[in-house]
C-alpha cells in the first residue's frame, strides 16, 4: 500500500490534478469577494469544503505514502501544507476568529509552491540570495542617500514638495527609478539647471540598470546551485563525477593503447 502510495504520490497527472484543484481555489476565493444570490454562495460554501476535504486526502496521501514518516514534518512545506489544511477543516466563520479563516483559504494558494518542485526550487534560491541582496541594497541605500542630499540642497527651492528634505528626495528618487513620470521631475529642474540631466540620467544608470543586472547576476548564480543540488539529491552525477569518470576512462585507454 505504502508504495502505491508513494507512486501515486509522484505521479505527474497526480500532481497535475493537485495544482489544478489549487487553482480552483484561487478562484473560489476570488468568486468571494463579490456580491453573489445566496444559492450561489451556498454552492461556493460546499464547494470550498470540498476543495478543503481534498487537501486533507492529498496531504493524507503523501505522509502515508512516505518511506521515513518520522521525517515528513522534519520538511518545512510539509508542516506548512498540514497546517494550512488543518486550521480549514476548523468551523470558525461565525466566531471571532473567521478573518483568519478567510486568510488561512488566501494561503492555501502557496500551495502550489509546494507542489511544484521548480517553484520550490526558485522560492529556494531567492531566499538563499537575501544575505547576497542585502549588501547590493545596502549599496543602493548609499548611492540612493548620497543622490538625495545632492537633490535637496540644488533642488528644494524649485520645488519644496519633492525636494524638500532628504526623506521626501529619495522617494522622488524612486519615483525617477521607477521611471514614473520621471521626465517631469527632470524638466522642472531643468528649467533652472540646465545640465540636471546628468544627475537624473547618471542616477537611472547607477540604480536601475547596473543594480538591476548585478541581482539578477546573484538570483541566478543561486538557482544554479539550486538546480546542480537538486539533481545531486536525484542521484544525478555532477560535472565533477563526471570528469573523474572521464580521466578514468582516458587513463584506461592509455593503459590498454601502452
Amino acid at each position: 500500500m505504502q508504495t502505491r502510495l508513494y507512486t501515486l504520490r509522484s505521479n505527474k497527472v497526480f500532481e497535475l490534478f493537485v495544482v489544478s484543484i489549487i487553482l480552483l481555489s484561487a478562484l473560489v476565493i476570488g468568486a468571494k469577494t463579490y456580491n453573489m444570490p445566496a444559492q450561489l454562495i451556498n454552492f461556493i460554501g460546499y464547494l470550498d469544503l470540498g476543495i478543503t476535504v481534498f487537501f486533507l486526502i492529498e496531504i493524507s496521501i503523501r505522509f502515508a505514502g512516505d518511506p521515513v514518516k518520522s521525517r515528513f514534518f522534519l520538511n518545512g512545506w510539509n508542516l506548512f501544507d498540514t497546517i494550512i489544511v488543518v486550521v480549514s477543516l476548523i468551523p470558525i466563520e461565525d466566531s471571532e476568529l473567521a478573518l483568519v479563516g478567510r486568510l488561512i483559504r488566501i494561503f492555501r494558494v502557496l500551495r502550489m509552491v509546494s507542489v511544484v518542485p521548480e517553484l520550490r526550487i526558485l522560492l529556494n534560491s531567492l531566499i538563499k540570495a537575501l544575505p547576497q541582496l542585502g549588501y547590493v541594497l545596502m549599496l543602493m541605500f548609499i548611492i540612493f542617500y548620497i543622490y538625495a542630499a545632492v537633490g535637496t540642497t540644488f533642488f528644494s527651492t524649485i520645488n519644496s514638495v519633492l525636494w524638500g528634505d532628504i526623506a521626501i528626495s529619495m522617494l522622488t528618487l524612486f519615483r525617477v527609478m521607477t521611471f514614473e513620470d520621471w521626465t517631469d521631475v527632470m524638466y522642472e529642474v531643468m528649467a533652472v539647471y540646465g545640465y540636471a540631466w546628468v544627475f537624473f540620467l547618471s542616477f537611472i544608470f547607477l540604480t536601475t540598470f547596473a543594480f538591476l543586472n548585478m541581482v539578477i547576476g546573484i538570483v541566478v548564480n543561486v538557482m544554479e546551485n539550486e538546480n546542480a543540488a537538486e539533481r545531486l539529491a536525484e542521484g544525478e552525477p555532477s560535472m565533477t563525477d563526471l570528469r573523474a569518470e572521464l580521466a578514468e576512462i582516458k587513463a584506461l585507454l592509455k593503459h590498454r593503447d601502452g
